[in-house]
């Protein structure tokens, strides 16, 4: 399966950054903590991936609640004060492999380009955290921010395709952890699109969204890029 590739787009939580599912936990939280009943579990099937906001509304569907979109925008800045906070002191490391990966693509000239659910502000946090620095490990991050439309839309990657002058989807791979991420490189028409166990979804999930592969490591995309 190995596939000429010149732009990695990599999801962000869970695929390439290491924060125990924090994000979806405290999402979690915030809904149970305004009287819905529902699961963490309900949370990761139905939200991972998406603009926060919209994982929100669409668990809120799930659960029959009437105005979901009204309750969705007030619930939404509850939860973005809340992990504001908790990133704070969160332990969020890179996921095992990631740097190295990183470096390895970008000696063979490949962009290495992060994506993700979250807005710009979250985003460039966790990049300081991390202290990965936009082009030394990376060469660019688009968030839901800097788009109109967000996952499973392929707006972001089309944008990443636009700043790194890459002008066919096809040499592009695109790797995350939800059934989102997989809809997204679909829609983008991506060369490659992988599923990855690390994060918010286990291979069974990641497989219902049919993806040109599932891998367990990071260093295991380097074996199906030419």
């Amino acid at each position: 399966m190995k596939k000429k590739i010149t732009m990695v787009v990599f999801d962000m939580a869970g695929t390439t950054v290491n924060e125990d599912n924090l994000v979806y936990k405290l999402l979690h939280q915030t809904i149970v903590d305004d009287g819905y009943e529902c699961s963490v579990d309900l949370v990761l099937s139905i939200g991972a991936g998406k603009e926060k906001k919209a994982a929100i509304t669409d668990v809120l569907i799930e659960l029959g609640v009437f105005a979901p979109d009204l309750i969705a925008e007030r619930l939404y800045h509850t939860f973005k004060q809340q992990l504001e906070t908790a990133y704070i002191s969160a332990a969020v490391v890179p996921m095992d492999g990631a740097e190295s990966v990183f470096a390895q693509l970008k000696s063979k000239g490949i962009k290495v380009v992060l994506n993700t659910g979250y807005d710009s502000k979250t985003a460039h946090f966790l990049l300081q955290k991390l202290n990965w620095i936009i082009g030394e490990q990376i060469d660019a991050v688009i968030t839901a921010s800097d788009v109109l439309v967000g996952r499973p839309a392929p707006d972001m990657i089309y944008l990443a395709m636009q700043q790194m002058q890459i002008p066919d989807a096809n040499l592009v791979l695109k790797i995350g952890d939800s059934i989102v991420d997989i809809e997204e490189g679909k829609n983008a028409q991506c060369g490659l699109t992988i599923g990855i166990t690390t994060g918010a979804q286990d291979a069974y999930m990641l497989q219902l969204a049919n993806p040109d592969g599932i891998i367990n490591h990071l260093n295991e995309l380097l074996l199906l890029i030419e």
